[in-house]
């Protein structure tokens, strides 16, 4: 075991998100399934160090660092090389617009506790949340495929941290079955991600406990 310890649900994206830049860091980690399904992120010893009790929580020198962003970042400040933003401050601050259409505005409202919710409390069928689920990944993929290079990844010929939000957003629109025929960057940046390794191996499926 390592002395980085990574709380990890392997489907969730946020999750994903911190596993593709620890392994393009090449940052040694010990991960623990913590599932969503079955309540693991709302123990008491859990949410004592977590007060929002969500996945991922990054144990590292002696922090428990939550918010899979502010882990990047964290990550990024430790371990610069791949850097995950320019250190130009326009190019920055564009990577970080990319980069927050997912994290900020399509994936708080189609994570798990939004579908629970839509169909415990609120009475929707299955239909109803899945149509809901594809809505708001479409409507942010409309304005990501505008923002997306003509050619290359994001990051261009390195992966930055838009592509790390990427790839587990596509992941998600393909589970969900969104038409992704309108967004051809995007299915493009996606496909060059998806042939690195440290993307790879960052997978649910490589990284799925039985």
């Amino acid at each position: 075991m390592t002395d980085i310890i990574l709380y990890d649900y392997w489907r969730s994206s946020a999750s994903f998100r911190v596993r593709i830049a620890l392994n393009l860091k090449g940052v040694p980690y010990t991960a623990i399934n913590t599932s969503l399904l079955d309540g693991d992120q709302k123990a008491p010893d859990y949410v004592a160090r977590n007060p929002q009790g969500f996945v991922p929580m990054l144990c590292i020198d002696g922090h428990d660092l939550t918010q899979s962003l502010a882990i990047i970042d964290y990550l990024d400040a430790k371990y610069d090389d791949p850097p995950m933003v320019s250190s130009d401050p326009a190019e920055r601050a564009r990577t970080l617009a990319q980069a927050l259409v997912i994290a900020a505005d399509i994936h708080p409202v189609n994570n798990l506790r939004i579908l629970k919710y839509l169909k415990n409390e609120l009475g929707h069928d299955q239909a109803v949340t899945d149509n809901w689920y594809r809505h708001w990944i479409e409507e942010g993929f409309v304005a990501l495929e505008a923002m997306a290079p003509e050619a290359g990844m994001f990051g261009g010929e390195k992966p930055n941290l838009a592509d790390v939000c990427l790839v587990p957003q596509m992941y998600n629109a393909r589970r969900f079955e969104l038409d992704l025929s309108d967004f051809p960057k995007l299915v493009r940046i996606d496909a060059a991600c998806n042939q690195l390794e440290a993307f790879q191996k960052a997978a649910p499926e490589a990284v799925k406990e039985d």
